[in-house]
């Protein structure tokens, strides 16, 4: 770290961003926009709740004066980084996010990985920040599946306590410094396998050479419980019943964690938000779903105590196989389902965690009113079927360099969502 003028400046600038962070946090309406999680998150009537993440922020960074980064230290840049987007977020697209008078502090963990890197040619075009890819398999045989290791972890104390102690220093005295470790984690195997195997090949090796699929996934859900298993040595585990993202979906706040005899000082995993996706089988049935993706899923997601199911994959009829998830909650339910059929399965028995197409923020003719349509027509159908539905806005490639298609997207979706109160 620094300690001359510059730090001085650097210093200045994080107090002056945590001022403003801690004046929003205290504006009453964060209690409202909790309980409303709650009551969402615990199946109850009421207004649907809107969520927007995944942003195109180095765009956004590329026109927006309020996000220019002005520290000089590589990691209170990155500190900076969260502070202004917390708070331009807030201004200018906030939904129903919750501002917290604290700002959590991560650990600093070591992590080998899986001992295999993707190999891939990488396409990225000019108004796209969201890279597309041709993967070169490197998993061809059972011999090729041993590629695949065992991570290991390891918690770098020091780097730790300094960081903390600086951050603390800094501005610890306006917005108090809360240490956090593993809450939500996101457990998509397949993402993975797929980078590996080669998209067209995994899929197809369903039907040709199944033999060869099980085997990787078996090896690959192993290193998953390998990592668990050391974070919980560690006691790196938090609770994520709070301000965090779960899954695809919305924040976690519920008061049905942390589980039963629960120990504050000692994080388990019952006490936890899960989740678990295969967006690659978007097109796989349900038979092959439940064979190749649920079974390994499952033993995972029997660990935790309320659970969230997929992401960009339809799901509207794969509901039958997911009622099998323990303490399932919230399914994911993308732009492509059939969303009739979708809220008939759902009725009120999980949160319809719905994803309208991004795609709208990135046409050539900015149009709200087709996507108040569309996102109106979805909430009618979820409203006459009994859903407890949330908006998720996410994969937001770009918005073609017009934040306002933002700002008002947000204000769109505040509009129709009070209708369906």
């Amino acid at each position: 770290m620094k300690t001359d003028l510059t730090m001085l400046k650097d210093r200045d600038i994080l107090r002056k961003l945590a001022e403003q962070q801690a004046k929003i946090a205290a504006l009453p309406i964060h209690r409202e926009t909790i309980a409303g999680w709650k009551r969402l998150n615990g199946l109850k009537p009421g207004r649907p709740l809107v969520w927007i993440t995944e942003v195109p922020w180095p765009e956004l960074m590329k026109t927006e004066k309020e996000l220019q980064l002005q520290a000089t230290d590589e990691f209170l840049r990155g500190v900076e980084s969260r502070f202004r987007m917390t708070i331009y977020q807030w201004e200018h697209f906030r939904g129903d996010m919750v501002v917290e008078p604290k700002f959590y502090f991560y650990p600093v963990i070591h992590d080998t990985g899986f001992g295999i890197q993707e190999e891939s040619d990488i396409i990225k075009g000019a108004q796209n920040y969201i890279p597309s890819r041709h993967f070169h398999p490197q998993i061809q045989n059972e011999k090729d599946v041993l590629k695949i290791k065992m991570p290991e972890i390891s918690l770098d104390r020091e780097a730790t306590g300094q960081r903390y102690q600086t951050l603390c220093d800094l501005f610890g005295d306006i917005l108090p410094v809360e240490k956090y470790g593993i809450g939500q984690q996101w457990f998509a195997p397949w993402d993975a396998l797929v980078t590996w195997y080669g998209v067209q090949e995994a899929l197809t090796d369903l039907a040709l050479r199944p033999e060869l699929v099980h085997a990787a996934m078996e090896r690959l859900i192993s290193t998953y419980f390998h990592r668990m298993k050391q974070y919980k040595e560690l006691n790196l585990l938090k609770l994520d019943n709070g301000n965090f993202k779960i899954g695809s979906g919305g924040l976690g706040y519920t008061d049905e964690l942390p589980g039963p005899d629960f120990i504050p000082a000692r994080v388990r995993t019952q006490d936890q938000w899960g989740c678990a996706t295969a967006q690659i089988f978007s097109e796989v049935s349900p038979k092959m779903h439940e064979e190749f993706a649920l079974r390994y899923e499952k033993p995972w997601l029997e660990q935790f105590g309320l659970t969230y199911y997929g992401c960009c994959e339809p799901l509207h009829h794969k509901i039958d196989i997911l009622r099998s998830i323990p303490n399932l909650r919230k399914i994911s339910m993308s732009m492509r389902i059939d969303v009739d059929q979708a809220a008939r399965n759902i009725g009120n028995r999980y949160v319809f965690s719905y994803k309208p197409n991004p795609a709208v923020l990135a046409s050539d003719q900015w149009n709200i009113e087709q996507a108040r349509q569309i996102l109106s027509e979805v909430l009618e159908k979820t409203r006459r079927n009994g859903c407890t539905a949330e908006i998720i806005l996410k994969d937001i490639s770009t918005i073609r360099c017009e934040p306002r298609r933002l700002w008002e997207w947000a204000d769109m979706a505040r509009d129709v969502t009070e209708q369906f109160a």
